[in-house]
């Protein structure tokens, strides 16, 4: 991911180190979460009330305990297959970045097919204490989830 990190304006190579680093734990978070496993997501979150989340499931959801119940149901679902980020690009500005990317991979719809994943993704974090957590994430839909 580093060659997609822009870093001027206040951001050193460090905080995109940060960020590359966030976004790799998210992607790895959402991996777990299709074979049902949560708790990685909710460590790479922020847990405030202004985060917001338009999955591929059509919700807008805002603040943590509504962006975690979202978190929840998608990992009810069980999706397995596994997406990972290409086409990075990241801008890293004193304590925001935002990364845009597309998720690329596979899962399994309701039917138990699998299915091509190709969406556009956009990922906000912020620095909370040291840390980059995600405080916004935005995907096209997919046809299988939309509610």
């Amino acid at each position: 991911m580093a060659a997609g990190i822009l870093s001027p304006r206040g951001a050193g190579a460090a905080d995109a180190a940060g960020v590359a680093a966030a976004n790799s734990a998210f992607y790895a978070a959402l991996n777990k979460l299709f074979v049902g496993d949560v708790a990685p997501m909710r460590e790479v979150c922020s847990h405030a009330d202004d985060i917001s989340y338009m999955g591929p499931n059509g919700r807008f959801e805002i603040g943590w305990a509504n962006v975690s119940k979202d978190w929840d149901r998608q990992a009810a679902l069980k999706l397995d297959g596994h997406v990972e980020p290409v086409e990075i690009h990241a801008v890293v500005r004193d304590d925001l970045a935002v990364v845009s990317n597309y998720e690329q991979g596979e899962n399994t719809n309701a039917s138990g097919k699998t299915e091509r994943v190709r969406l556009r993704a956009t990922n906000v974090y912020r620095l909370e204490q040291g840390k980059w957590k995600m405080i916004g994430h935005h995907t096209d839909l997919l046809p299988y989830l939309a509610k």
